[in-house]
């Protein structure tokens, strides 16, 4: 009886150390970031389409997947200025984006012929109204940044105070170091940042700031903080803190679309979805977006526009529905009944 009690006692002590092992893998696997299973139980969502692994000198299954990833070739930066000189708008904006190219291409050159170099910063603050482009413009600077050989991967990771603050004391530092582990080697955008400061003393957001801060230190080589939000708001923000102001002092200011800028992108839409516009629906759409568009913050600019558009293609639908036979040019033609229906169902 003796000898069976003990066997006992040693099945259930294999037991508990077994699940004990398992738990602290589990506990591991958690804090670096990894799947915690085969499965992909809690998984990392998917990275972006240019994503790739961050540069690593740990060992472990971080770095095993590291090196099993290829990271994209850069890309042509006269493709990428082209790129940015096809979008609508934002002529102060591209200007100031070609000014940081010429900027750094000028620092790498002055390095390599062994000549004295300034500390660039190239944390940017973007500040406007929404729909005036701040995420498009992020994202092909973080692609810039790795065309010149700044950034070793060129993707773009955005989030909000969501995405950074947890409910509890210590877990807002871990979930915000998580991201900044997904935007190595390339953008952090942080949009209506100020959101993170002035939450009270039971607020974590500041906890959020100081690991932001801390990260773009220990990985000035290899990561770019971009903050957004509405213009007063975003300077209030750098100013509350004395480690915002000293790494952010680059200022890119998005003005709201013109009337004929928002008319463009509307064009723009109908091209890239195979729409025609009625000539006689152009004076209706241009009315439309004037009536909507009498408060841009709220209206949302290019995202106000597209908004309108799909109301048209509502619209369109709900014409084409009561024909008998649909031709293929019936599908393309957005007419000037559509756009009064639009605004009428408004």
């Amino acid at each position: 009886m003796s000898k069976n009690k003990d066997e006992i006692i040693l099945q259930q002590l294999e037991v508990i150390r077994t699940m004990a092992e398992h738990n602290l893998e589990r506990m591991n696997t958690d804090f670096w970031g990894q799947p915690r299973s085969a499965a992909g139980e809690n998984a990392p969502p998917a990275a972006p389409e240019r994503a790739a692994p961050p540069k690593t000198n740990a060992a472990g299954p971080a770095a095993a997947k590291a090196e099993s990833e290829e990271v994209p070739p850069p890309e042509k930066i006269e493709a990428l200025v082209a790129e940015l000189d096809s979008y609508i708008g934002l002529s102060a904006v591209k200007q100031e984006v070609k000014n940081l190219i010429n900027l750094v291409k000028v620092h790498k050159l002055r390095s390599e012929n062994g000549l004295p170099t300034q500390d660039l910063s190239l944390h940017m603050v973007f500040s406007g109204n929404p729909g005036t482009g701040k995420t498009t413009v992020a994202r092909i600077m973080a692609r810039i940044y790795h065309s010149l050989g700044i950034l070793s991967r060129g993707q773009l990771v955005e989030v909000d105070r969501s995405g950074l603050v947890a409910g509890y004391v210590g877990q807002t530092a871990l979930k915000t170091r998580k991201v900044i582990d997904k935007a190595l080697g390339g953008v952090l955008f942080i949009d209506e940042a100020y959101a993170l400061n002035g939450g009270g003393d039971n607020d974590f957001g500041q906890e959020a700031i100081d690991t932001v801060l801390k990260a773009m230190e220990d990985h000035r080589d290899d990561l770019v903080v971009i903050v957004a939000g509405y213009t007063e708001l975003m300077r209030d923000f750098i100013r509350s803190n004395p480690g915002l102001e000293s790494r952010f002092n680059r200022f890119l200011e998005f003005e709201d679309y013109s009337l004929d800028e928002m008319m463009g992108i509307f064009r723009m839409r109908c091209e890239k979805g195979q729409y025609t516009l009625a000539p006689e629906a152009e004076e209706a759409v241009r009315q439309f977006i004037a009536e909507e568009n009498t408060h841009p913050e709220t209206f949302g600019n290019a995202r106000g526009v597209r908004n309108l558009f799909e109301k048209v293609l509502i619209q369109q639908s709900n014409r084409l529905a009561g024909l008998e036979t649909v031709t293929k040019e019936d599908l393309m033609l957005l007419t000037q009944e559509d756009v009064r229906a639009a605004r009428e169902a408004d």
